[in-house]
């Protein structure tokens, strides 16, 4: 009889290289890998400094996370390290194929649960329904709202976001091979460029991918060249992370609105955009077709998946009106792994096709 493979048995790797134990999940078709060991102590006071000390010392983590062989272009990482926040469970970096980001809600979805299920939080056990999971994020601390039944989480998940506002409404960028283009930067825990995908010669919801990407690429360059992103509370948030193309509905409706993003290097989202939706409602408010409480739903163009959104209250960010905004979504889990590395390997920190 053959021995029975002991799954619990690592491959060769180098010794002095600890294994990177991962746990997989998707929420609305966008991949998250959550790090719960092996990644080295990441150094700093603050969620923010510790963003810069990975970024400077420890980018070869992500790089074996994300990149191939054990991830892909649009694979997105969390490395979760302690907050100084004496109100936050956890603190989360957000990592993707370009560096690292300030939010990201479909993580945020995924980590209510993962939170749960692995004991970072106690379920409910006086009845409730839901539990309270407070997330620090690199853009400040995001509550997550978990389903949960019989000590597990259970159905979807949703958060209220930090401030979002509008950054810039209704601005004119010449965007080459298109003209002058006007759209719109707002703020959901990360910076987007919204426009009309019509205003690009294009349908959202039945153009190639390759040449939506394309075309929201172009945009995000050329509002960097010629427009100042700055955030009201902290330099490391001042940047644009992407461009998010839609199918022009803004104005209420119960009927779902169509969108694609596309951030940091071209890389994908699969799902509509947590922290899209976030300045999507935001920006919508700040316009007039949306009231507090008025719950619309957001459908990726690419998969198909939705969330739902709605501005909660009102707030502020600096001298910006702002908005809380309520995002829900549904995550999945899709496995568990150990990354390991070998000493002779030379291409053991990624690479990434373009």
């Amino acid at each position: 009889m053959e021995a029975a493979l002991s799954v619990a048995r690592l491959p060769p790797h180098d010794p002095r290289t600890p294994p990177l134990s991962v746990v997989d999940m998707h929420t609305g078709g966008e991949p998250l890998r959550i790090v719960h060991a092996g990644c080295p102590e990441v150094a700093g006071p603050t969620l923010l400094a510790k963003r810069r000390y990975m970024r400077h010392h420890l980018d070869y983590v992500r790089r074996r996370l994300v990149f191939e062989p054990r991830g892909h272009r649009d694979m997105y990482g969390a490395v979760l390290v302690p907050s100084e926040l004496p109100d936050a469970h956890l603190g989360v970096l957000f990592l993707h194929n370009e560096g690292y980001s300030s939010m990201c809600g479909h993580a945020v979805l995924a980590l209510g649960r993962f939170a749960i299920d692995f004991g970072l939080v106690p379920a409910p056990s006086d009845g409730a329904q839901e539990a309270q999971v407070n997330i620090h994020c690199p853009c400040g601390l995001v509550t997550a709202f978990v389903a949960c039944e019989g000590g597990r989480s259970r159905g979807p998940v949703r958060f209220h976001s930090v401030p979002a506002f509008v950054l810039a409404a209704d601005l004119t960028v010449d965007v080459p091979g298109h003209g002058k283009v006007v759209l719109d930067i707002a703020y959901g825990g990360a910076f987007y460029a919204f426009v009309s995908a019509e205003k690009l010669g294009l349908d959202v919801c039945s153009a190639k991918t390759r040449d939506l990407v394309e075309a929201a690429s172009t945009v995000t360059e050329a509002v960097k060249a010629q427009f100042k992103i700055k955030h009201p509370e902290s330099e490391d948030l001042g940047f644009l992370y992407g461009t998010i193309l839609t199918d022009g509905k803004d104005a209420y409706s119960e009927e779902a609105t169509t969108n694609i993003c596309v951030f940091a290097d071209e890389q994908v989202d699969r799902s509509p955009t947590g922290s899209g939706v976030t300045a999507r409602i935001a920006l919508q408010y700040h316009k007039g077709l949306l009231q507090l409480d008025q719950t619309r739903t957001f459908q990726s163009s690419a998969t198909g998946s939705v969330f739902t959104g709605r501005a909660v209250r009102e707030g502020k960010c600096g001298d910006f009106k702002a908005v809380i905004v309520e995002v829900a979504g549904q995550a999945h889990y899709t496995g568990t792994a150990s990354l390991t590395v070998e000493d002779d390997d030379p291409l053991r920190d990624g690479f990434l096709l373009k």
